[in-house]
């Protein structure tokens, strides 16, 4: 029986992997172990047979081989910066790179381009965010004023001084700018020229913030999915919800325990395996969850929905995992709630759960609790036990959005203002 030609993504696959294999020996360890060879993978499920590599396994190697734990595939002459994140995890740029790790597809995304000047409010210190979006919005032609963070009066007077049209913060800090203006007299957005913000991912209600930000400011938003070890991940697309994946990042949603891959729908871990060539990681967890929206043509994952925790922060209730990102959802799809939490126990043989909801001051539970129940589904694909009611108040500040009696475990925060 003839063996069908891989697709043009797996076939480069090979080639990186290969040369990986014959360079890296840590790569070389995690096909010897799966008793492959790179000229195996031909498609997502022979990429699944190999192991998944987690973030403290890459730590232990670099403690144990350093400074690259034998997965640099490069020679050192070609390395351009040495990051450093939090472990510390050291991870490379080469000098081949001209897109900023991927960014540089996020920005034309955007429509980020000459005549625009773009403030980055990004570290350039020893991690790769400055440094990774500098290069991804030079690559448009656009102009770069290098801040990183802090100092929000100086960088809010840039922002008027400077015409600046395009502005890439953390949430929190691009309020704090705004914030400041308008304490300094400023009226928004009569007297600045931004069009564009670039926002880093919270949790909570998060796209809902963001759509009041562009109401209130005359702006547009986007965002994007990245970590330290690869760089860009996946970027947002007008009127798609989530992250399309960069192609050249290759994504599957998994287990977290078994480390199998998930049908789309299912919300597991993002296993990442790039074709990068000096960076080769191959079937890499990034310890973030997410849900798998669509499928590509070779059966990998072609879009993620918003972040919804970290491994570890979910609770497997009827073989369906659930995050504090769940509830959080919940809340913004149910106005009319102020605060939730939910609690997960076994009684008798059977798994129940049960939302502890407080209700908005005009609420009544008659007129909130069919959309609620029909909300928790969509959200979880689980039909909720009980509800119990509560007055405003009774949920104190910091109280956990998920608890897991039957594990003694409290997992995230829950209340929205």
């Amino acid at each position: 029986m003839t063996t069908p030609p891989c697709s043009n993504r797996f076939a480069a696959l090979q080639r990186i992997q290969t040369h990986a294999y014959r360079k890296a020996p840590a790569i070389r360890d995690i096909y010897e172990r799966a008793n492959m060879a790179p000229a195996d993978l031909c498609g997502a499920s022979d990429l699944a047979r190999l192991p998944v590599t987690t973030k403290d396994q890459l730590l232990a190697l670099q403690r144990a081989h350093p400074p690259f734990g034998g997965f640099l595939a490069a020679d050192t002459h070609d390395i351009r910066r040495i990051f450093v994140s939090p472990g510390p995890i050291y991870e490379t740029e080469l000098s081949s790179d001209v897109t900023g790790r991927g960014f540089a597809q996020v920005f034309n995304q955007a429509g980020i381009g000459p005549g625009d000047r773009v403030l980055n409010t990004w570290s350039y210190h020893l991690v790769p965010a400055g440094l990774l979006l500098d290069q991804g919005i030079a690559s448009t032609g656009a102009t770069i004023i290098p801040c990183g963070p802090g100092g929000a009066e100086q960088q809010a007077q840039l922002i008027l001084e400077l015409d600046i049209t395009c502005i890439c913060a953390s949430t929190s800090f691009f309020i704090t700018l705004i914030e400041t203006l308008e304490r300094m007299g400023y009226q928004l957005p009569r007297d600045w020229r931004v069009k564009n913000a670039m926002l880093g991912g919270e949790m909570g209600n998060w796209m809902h913030k963001r759509r009041d930000l562009e109401q209130r400011y005359a702006i547009n938003t986007f965002s994007a999915y990245a970590t330290g070890d690869f760089g860009l991940i996946g970027y947002e697309q007008d009127g798609l919800e989530g992250y399309r994946i960069h192609p050249e990042r290759l994504v599957q949603v998994c287990d977290p325990v078994s480390g199998e891959p998930l049908p789309v729908g299912s919300t597991g871990e993002i296993v990442v395996t790039t074709l990068e060539s000096g960076w080769p990681l191959v079937r890499f967890g990034t310890g973030d969850v997410a849900q798998a929206l669509s499928q590509t043509e070779d059966g990998l994952v072609d879009r993620i929905g918003l972040l919804q925790g970290r491994v570890g922060q979910g609770v497997k209730v009827r073989e369906v995992f659930v995050y504090p990102r769940n509830i959080e959802e919940l809340l913004s799809r149910v106005p009319e709630i102020n605060g939730a939490q939910l609690v997960v126990e076994t009684l008798g043989h059977r798994e129940t759960m049960t939302l502890r909801a407080e209700l908005k001051p005009k609420g009544t539970p008659a007129n909130v609790e069919a959309h609620l129940v029909d909300a928790f589904k969509q959200v979880t694909r689980l039909k909720l036990d009980n509800i119990e009611w509560l007055e405003v108040g009774q949920l104190a500040e910091g109280d956990p959005t998920l608890v897991d009696r039957k594990h003694a475990q409290a997992l995230g925060c829950c209340r929205f203002r």
